[in-house]
């Protein structure tokens, strides 16, 4: 058995997908989810998501070979103050968080130095969808999971962690903290930043009820991540300030060149910048 108890602390999409994935895997005994709202937590279990549950992490924590952290960004440090005496000796933990510079750094407050068996980790998968409900075993499969391990941490914990996320299916690649959150920055969350923004400009305007009558595939397609969670992205804006307006400093300057272009009637520079796009996509992105 990979981990004989594993504990999730947020039992929602991400950590009740896991928990599926490696119970369907057959490489888990027993699973112990932890949140403060026990209604949600024994609906998990009614689900078979997880066998036991406690709504306080000192005790969700006990004897857990694997603590696997799925809440929002800003309460990342009350969590580790809230397991940081209550750890066995080999406790394996692991996150989920989209912005590892600032998991990172909540670690470092809590415990005054990262622990070795604290390995940073970020499933790039998901939907729109919130809540146990919504989990499934299958989310992770041919998905990529970046870890990012630090100078001194424990390659066996390294190892058991990315074990457990290949278990789910995924593959695992490693990278290091700042290079995750510049990448992450633009390929996730600027986009989440784009659909929020359309959706809300198009909801304020006069004639917004005609407007969403005639939206079509394409505009559902892209503003479908506008219904993801809000306190989930307004915690990763704030945790990835930096990387995050380093992009938006970059669209912001390419659309104000497209809006010129548009007034001066630039027939070139669109073709050309429409041409440039598609054939990024066709090139780097499979469907």
């Amino acid at each position: 058995m990979l981990i004989d108890r594993l504990c999730i602390i947020g039992v929602g999409l991400i950590g009740g997908s896991l928990a599926r994935a490696l119970r369907q895997a057959g490489v888990v005994s027993t699973v112990v989810g932890c949140s403060r709202d026990e209604a949600h937590l024994a609906k998990a279990r009614q689900l078979g998501v997880i066998d036991e549950y406690a709504t306080g992490m000192a005790e969700a924590v006990q004897g857990a070979d694997m603590v696997v952290i799925a809440v929002p960004m800003q309460a990342m440090r009350d969590v580790f103050a809230s397991i940081k005496d209550h750890l066995g000796p080999e406790t394996v933990i692991t996150d989920v968080g989209s912005v590892k510079g600032s998991a990172v750094e909540a670690a470092k407050q809590v415990f005054g130095e990262v622990p070795a068996r604290y390995i940073p980790g970020h499933p790039i998968a998901g939907t729109e969808k919130n809540g146990v409900e919504a989990s499934f075993a299958e989310l992770y499969q041919n998905r990529r999971v970046i870890i990012t391990p630090l100078p001194d941490s424990d390659q066996a914990a390294v190892n058991l962690v990315s074990s457990m996320w290949q278990s789910a299916g995924a593959e695992v690649i490693s990278m290091g903290v700042e290079h995750h959150d510049e990448v992450l920055a633009a390929t996730s969350h600027l986009p989440h930043m784009l659909a929020y923004a359309l959706v809300d400009t198009l909801a304020r305007m006069d004639d917004k009820q005609e407007i969403f009558s005639y939206a079509a595939g394409g505009f559902r397609d892209f503003t479908r991540i506008a219904s993801s969670n809000p306190q989930m992205w307004h915690d990763i804006c704030l945790a990835n300030q930096s990387a995050l307006q380093n992009v938006l400093h970059r669209f912001r300057d390419d659309l104000q060149m497209l809006i010129e272009a548009i007034e001066k009637g630039d027939s070139l520079y669109l073709k050309e910048t429409f041409t440039r796009a598609k054939l990024a996509r066709d090139k780097f992105v499979s469907e």
